[in-house]
């Protein structure tokens, strides 16, 4: 049961992932390469589940995209599977700046935390 859960949610993940993403200059505007930042991060952001820190391959995707760019893509659809606060964990996590107040979606990043 729970690999048809993991499959579900993946295949959930791909679709929004192809919604957002499906037009190639939207990957260009945005820089980098848009369909390997979902295939890379999107266990990394998705709502279900921990916030885990991302991969290697997960953090070169990040850094060769436009981040803020890439929020102004995110539609109520993907945002019923893509945590925005897992997205911009990810981000800083992996080195990027991810401006308080940019909106990512109807989520307005807030300030960094000091640990």
């Amino acid at each position: 049961m729970a690999s048809l859960v993991t499959r579900l949610v993946l295949a959930m993940v791909v679709i929004a992932g192809t919604l957002m993403f499906g037009n190639v200059r939207v990957s260009a505007q945005c820089g980098g390469s848009i369909p390997q930042l979902v295939a890379q991060c999107s266990q990394f952001v998705k709502k279900e589940g921990p916030q885990i820190p991302p991969s290697s391959g997960c953090c070169s995707a990040v850094k060769a995209a436009d981040v803020p760019c890439v929020c102004t893509l995110v539609t109520p659809p993907i945002e019923k599977v893509i945590s925005m606060e897992k997205v911009v964990y990810v981000a800083r996590t992996c080195g990027v700046t991810v401006k308080p107040g940019t909106k990512c979606g109807s989520y307005t990043v807030p300030p960094k935390r000091l640990i």
